[in-house]
This record gives C-alpha cells, sequence and structure tokens, in this order.
C-alpha cells in the first residue's frame, strides 16, 4: 500500500477563515489536512516535504467564470489591438503581420479610446492586407472589421442582418465571418492557442476556467479539443457551457456542465447591440438588438431544468433583462420555483439590472457571472458607458452590492478576451467600483473569484474554493506586499493592518498598491505553474 504524501508549507502567510495568523499549511494527497502554526505543523507532520514559504502569501486559487480560449490563445500569440489609437495604427499593424495562406485574427480595437474615432475602410483594411483573410474583433468581441478576402469566405453574409459595405459587421453577419475564420484556423493555430490560454490562466493563480463556448462563438469541435486537453496533467480545470437553444442534447454529448455561457438574449454596450429600454445616447436612432423573447427565454429554461442541466443566457441591457426576468416567471408555472432553485441557472454580465429583478432572480437561484473589469475600463464619468448611455443610466450599470444584498450569487470572470486574465485586477475592481457604493468589500470580491466560482459550476460541498481542513488543494502562493483587513465601516474603503481584527487580511488593493505576483500554482496538490523554488 502506498504510503500518503504530505507536504507542509511553513513560513508564509495564509489565507483562512479558521485561523487568521496562520503560517502553515499541510496537505496529504491533494487535499488540504491542517491550517495553523508553524510549530504545531512540525510537530504533526514529522515526515512531510517542507516549503519554506520565507513570508510568500498563501491564498485559495481563483477561478475565472467566463472566458473563451482559444479566441485568448490566439490574442496571446499574435496580433494585440488594445494599444492602437488610430486607424493608422491599427492599418500599420495588419500590414506588419499579415501573411500569405494564413488567416489573421486579431483582437482588442476600442475606437472610444482612439483620438478621432474614424474607423478604416475595407479598401483600406484590403490594401493592408493583400489577400489575407482578416478578422479584426472590437474589444466586446460583438463586431468586426474584416477583409474582403475573409468575406468570400462566408457566402450570404451580405444579406444577414448586421452586414455592412464598409464598416464593421454586427449581428448575424458578423456570426457568419466569425464562423468562416474559425474554419480558417488550422488544428495547429487552435492547439497552440489553446496551450498559450492554459498556460496563462495556470501563470496567473487560476486553477478552473469556465468555457463559453456555442454553435456562434466558437464551434463544437473547439471545445472537445479543449477539454480533451485540459483532461491532461499539469493543468487547469475547464468546466464547459454549450452556448446553444434547444442543445440540451448537444451539450451532453460534448461534456458540457450545462446549455449555458453565451447563448445571447442581446448584444454589447461598446457595439450598440445591447437590447435598451430606450435608445443610445450617441446613436438615437438604435436600441439595441433582443435576439430572445421571454417565450423562448422560459422555454429553454424548462427544459434545461427538466433535463437536470444549467440553462444560461448571455444579457446586459435593460430591455434584455427584463426578457429574461419574465422568462423566468414563465419557466416557474411549468417546473416550479423549487425545481428552479435547485438548478442554479446562469446569467453571464447582466449589467443592468435593478434591485427588484436581482431579488427576483435571486429566489430563483440563479447564479449572476459578471465582469468587474468593464467596470475599470468602461465606468466613470467620461467612460464609454457614458458615451453610449449618459450619465444617468452608466452610473446604474454593475451595481455588484446591490446585487449581493438581494441574494445574488456572484461569480467573477474575465470574458477574456474582452478583458484580460487579471484575478487580483478584477478583485480590485470589483471593491473599488467607479460608482460609490456599487462595490463589494475586498473579502467579499476575493470570494466571488474564488469559491463562487466553483458553486457556479455546481460544486456546493462548503469547502472547495477555500484552505480549510477536507478542502481540494487549490491554491496559489503569491509574492505580496503589506496584508490588510478592510474595516466594516460600509460608506467608504479604508484599510487596516490591525491582526486584531479577527478575519484573514488580503493583500493592499488600494489604487498604486503593486498587485501581487503569482509564484506558484496547484490543483489538487498538483503544480501546474512555478517559479518558486524554495524547499527546505
Amino acid at each position: 500500500m502506498t504510503k500518503a504524501r504530505t507536504t507542509l508549507l511553513l513560513g508564509g502567510r495564509t489565507y483562512t477563515p479558521s485561523a487568521p495568523d496562520a503560517t502553515a499549511m499541510a496537505i496529504t494527497d491533494g487535499t488540504v489536512v491542517w491550517v495553523g502554526q508553524d510549530n504545531p505543523a512540525k510537530t504533526l507532520h514529522p515526515d512531510a516535504e517542507v516549503v519554506d514559504l520565507d513570508g510568500a502569501f498563501v491564498a485559495p486559487a481563483f477561478v475565472d467564470a467566463h472566458v473563451h480560449a482559444t479566441a485568448t490563445g490566439l490574442h496571446l500569440t499574435g496580433l494585440n489591438l488594445t494599444t492602437v489609437r488610430s486607424a493608422a495604427e491599427l492599418l500599420a499593424a495588419v500590414r506588419d503581420t499579415a501573411r500569405p495562406g494564413q488567416v489573421l485574427v486579431a483582437h482588442g480595437w476600442d475606437e472610444s479610446r482612439w483620438r478621432d474615432g474614424r474607423l478604416p475602410s475595407r479598401a483600406e483594411i484590403d490594401e493592408a492586407a493583400g489577400t489575407t483573410p482578416v478578422y479584426l474583433s472590437r474589444v466586446d468581441v460583438h463586431s468586426a472589421l474584416v477583409s474582403s478576402a475573409l468575406v468570400a469566405l462566408a457566402p450570404g453574409v451580405h444579406d444577414t442582418q448586421g452586414w455592412s459595405v464598409d464598416g464593421p459587421l454586427t449581428r448575424d453577419a458578423h456570426h457568419r465571418v466569425r464562423a468562416a475564420m474559425r474554419e480558417a484556423i488550422t488544428p495547429e493555430q487552435r492547439r497552440e492557442a489553446q496551450r498559450a490560454f492554459l498556460a496563462e490562466a495556470a501563470a496567473q493563480g487560476i486553477v478552473s476556467v469556465h468555457e463559453c463556448a456555442g454553435p456562434d462563438i466558437s464551434g463544437a469541435d473547439d471545445l472537445t479539443g479543449l477539454l480533451t486537453l485540459a483532461a491532461g496533467p499539469g493543468l487547469p480545470e475547464v468546466v464547459g457551457y454549450w452556448g446553444e437553444r434547444g442543445g440540451v442534447d448537444t451539450a451532453r454529448a460534448l461534456g458540457a456542465r450545462g446549455v449555458a455561457g453565451d447563448l445571447f438574449v442581446d448584444g454589447a454596450l461598446g457595439s450598440r447591440t445591447a437590447a435598451l429600454h430606450e435608445p443610445y445616447t450617441d446613436a438615437p436612432g438604435t436600441s439595441g438588438t433582443l435576439y430572445l423573447d421571454a417565450p423562448a427565454i422560459g422555454e429553454h429554461i424548462a427544459a434545461c431544468t427538466e433535463a437536470g442541466l444549467q440553462a444560461g443566457f448571455h444579457v446586459i441591457g435593460d430591455a434584455a433583462v427584463a426578457e429574461v426576468v419574465e422568462g423566468f416567471r414563465l419557466a416557474e408555472k411549468t417546473v416550479g420555483q423549487r425545481a428552479l432553485a435547485a438548478r442554479h441557472h446562469r446569467l453571464e454580465h447582466v449589467e443592468m439590472i435593478d434591485t427588484d429583478q436581482a431579488r427576483a432572480l435571486a429566489g430563483w437561484g440563479v447564479v449572476a457571472s459578471v465582469q468587474p473589469l468593464f467596470d475599470d475600463a468602461w465606468g466613470g464619468e467620461h467612460g464609454m458607458y457614458t458615451d453610449r448611455l449618459g450619465a444617468g443610466r452608466a452610473a446604474k450599470l454593475n451595481p455588484f452590492a446591490a446585487m449581493a444584498a438581494e441574494g445574488l450569487l456572484l461569480a467573477f470572470g474575465s470574458d477574456a478576451p474582452v478583458t484580460p486574465l487579471d484575478p487580483w485586477a478584477t478583485v480590485r475592481a470589483g471593491t473599488y467600483h467607479r460608482t460609490p457604493g456599487s462595490g463589494l468589500s475586498a473579502r467579499a470580491s476575493f470570494t466571488a473569484h474564488t469559491r463562487a466560482g466553483h458553486r457556479a459550476a455546481g460544486v456546493n460541498d462548503g469547502v472547495t474554493g477555500s484552505l480549510t481542513p477536507g478542502a481540494p488543494a487549490h491554491y496559489a502562493i503569491w509574492d505580496a506586499s503589506d496584508l490588510v483587513v478592510a474595516t466594516p465601516d460600509s460608506r467608504v474603503q479604508r484599510w487596516s493592518t490591525d491582526p486584531r481584527a479577527g478575519v484573514p487580511p488580503l493583500p493592499n488593493l488600494a489604487e498604486g498598491a503593486p498587485l501581487p505576483r503569482c509564484l506558484r500554482t496547484v490543483r489538487d496538490g498538483q503544480v501546474i505553474h512555478d517559479v518558486f523554488t524554495r524547499t527546505a
């Protein structure tokens, strides 16, 4: 019989609710078995392999509740458009990168940050790219600039909603050219991109990601390849979701956790396709696009509930949120409140929500998968949200504190590549919201990016995502400066280093404070990222 293997971490600062001043943690065969002080740890585990933390910070590893692995990997390994600030810079980047015989996929342009906001014409893109098919997604991934060579690979796109002769493609036209782009990517490119994504996730202290796949996003082959890759050793967990109406059988065949994720009820605010009750402030001729109505939403929720799967939707605008709430009411008439709540269905983004809607959704056991870096990037008095919606509506977006107060479980994610894999920046954004009063405490934000992510995927054992005895050993070791404890003053975010606070401290997340650097990431006791070498 093989003897159990124990690893003992000593001399650190461990984030655990069971011992706020813990310096040591013991892990046996992938499970946390003890947390406390160094001396008792040495006595209790004399034969353990000892890791000298030398003051490093140990905390539960992160869960990213909304990602797009292949798209992010292509972004990481290819052309990055997040830093371009004009049409000329974008065209120069395309000209320098385009290669004959290989589709050029790039992401991240955001004209709201450009000097003049003028987008390049298709003729200009063609001149820069030559015969190379080019797909350049906007930062929100709900519209794209494309070359004529890519359009030629998408028959019938000219007759679909969202087609533009010269500008970005949106709606169904965007879905068509994105599908053509996917078909043009080689299997080798896809595998390289997925490996790059998983390696980056591990390097950021992430042990689990929720891949939001679907026929309009990435395709069945992409999800199958990703799940197969992630099933191997030394990588983060991938929880797959398949966003297709009526896709129960497909989701089961693919091994997806639910028929959820990016099943679109509407689009995005940046591309002016999020569905609104009132027109866009900077485009009074449109109120966005509603892809699904309440009866269709309710039918999908009821079908998933009866099948024992999570349902879920991408929903952003206030008109779309209202449609989803009505869809849940219709589903309740079919399957009942208890059955709905038992499934913990998901909503992705859910940015324009009021307290009554949050309360109703909480009563149905809904999980809100939200992205605080959206607010960090586009919130505030002079941000894109204000441009699109006006100051009054913009200030009400992403009301995390109100959502949590009404009982909604919040799970934090990045929507990578829309925002980067940067979990500590996400925790900071969830805490220091651009609208005063809408942020969470640092502790609640951290929980939303760790333990709540596991719960959002249906893991409700009470310990996963924490460092307490009996929990899976999912943790990360960080190079962190001062650890601090948020005071209980809800009116203002203040910080204290007083250990008498009685709660485990976290790194200082105040503006300007350096964020922690990941030294090691461990999943189920197995190291999946390591630049930490100190072993006693």
